[in-house]
């Protein structure tokens, strides 16, 4: 795994945690399987429809929420399991809960933000594995301006911990390129 050299949290990268066949193999099971919506947000008390689908899996009911929304849970299944226990054994850490996202194509987006939920804890440890199309995902420091910028590609992972929540925000910003779907799972531990 790559580590950044940043000040104030945790950043490693694992180009190829999957290898191809793997990573092909989960992306068509999730595919099938997954429930996928778009959900409404509220953005300085506006309401929106993310630019994305999304769902939360929980392995115990654990719940999840952010932008002035709960998100239902729904229970692990096999698959979730499976990758779930594979990252725990490369991370030695445990996680009860994946909040999964659908990018549809370069105009499907995230934009500035922490994870920095309550139910997350001060310094949450999050897993993201990348299946699909490749996409850049942007670090910001909030105080210093620093940039950071990774291509996350088909079977990869990236780590964030530590205090990254709370001097960075991150985002997969739109582009103008052609992009086919990206599957992004990110793995967490609800407090």
């Amino acid at each position: 795994m790559i580590a950044f050299d940043i000040p104030d949290g945790n950043l490693g990268y694992e180009e190829s945690f999957l290898e191809k066949s793997e990573a092909d193999s989960i992306l068509e099971i999730l595919q099938e399987e997954l429930s996928l919506k778009q959900n409404d947000i509220v953005i300085f008390g506006k309401n929106y429809k993310t630019p994305r689908l999304e769902a939360f899996y929980s392995k115990n009911g654990e719940q999840y929420g952010y932008s002035g929304k709960k998100m239902t849970p729904k229970p692990f299944n096999a698959i979730l399991d499976q990758i779930c226990s594979k990252i725990e054994s490369a991370t030695s850490q445990k996680f009860n809960s994946v909040l999964i996202n659908l990018y549809r194509d370069g105009q499907d987006s995230n934009g500035w933000h922490a994870d920095n939920e309550k139910e997350l804890g001060p310094h949450p440890f999050i897993a993201s594995l990348s299946l699909g199309e490749s996409r850049k995902i942007q670090f910001k420091h909030k105080s210093s301006n620093q940039r950071v910028e990774e291509t996350l590609v088909h079977g990869s992972l990236m780590i964030m911990s530590g205090a990254l929540q709370e001097f960075w925000k991150h985002q997969i910003p739109k582009t103008k390129a052609k992009k086919e779907a990206r599957l992004n799972l990110t793995f967490r531990y609800i407090i």
